[in-house]
């Protein structure tokens, strides 16, 4: 069955969190493999403005993974407010975003330099202390990633 790219969209602003979740698999899977999803880019990311983390979390995820389709620099043009989630109120979010950003880099090599120095420059001490390991340990594996590519 042909997702309903158009209908799946919508779902990720559902209130109940497993339908949105599904919506969000499912729209990431189709842009692993096609860019059906690419027009979207532009309310992809007025969701990194979002009150709600979890749609914060959904645009993010989106938006790295249909950087690989960017043909009119949709990302170049939001990097700056996409880095900011690095060290988003929720940590979750931010960790997120962490693990997306070297895909991000691995797409738009003319962004590298942008994502490696803001997850130096990321200031982990907004977090407990229970959580900062874990966002220091993913901060170090995105750098390494990106290093590598």
């Amino acid at each position: 069955m042909a997702l309903n790219i158009a209908e799946a969209f919508e779902l990720l602003f559902d209130k109940n969190n497993n339908v949105a979740y599904k919506a969000l698999q499912n729209l990431q899977k189709e842009s692993q493999e096609t860019d059906c999803v690419y027009p979207y880019m532009d309310r992809l990311s007025d969701m990194l403005d979002s009150d709600n983390s979890y749609i914060r979390t959904r645009g993010l995820t989106l938006l790295a993974y249909n950087a690989k389709w960017d043909k009119d620099y949709k990302i170049d043009e939001i990097i700056d407010k996409y880095l900011k989630h690095i060290t988003d109120v929720k940590p979750i979010t931010a960790r997120q975003c962490i693990k997306l950003s070297p895909l991000i880099a691995r797409y738009k090599p003319e962004l590298k330099n942008d994502i490696l120095s803001a997850l130096y420059k990321a200031n982990i001490c907004v977090y407990d202390d229970s959580m900062q390991p874990l966002v220091y340990k993913d901060i170090q594996k995105a750098l390494k990633e990106i290093q590598k590519l």
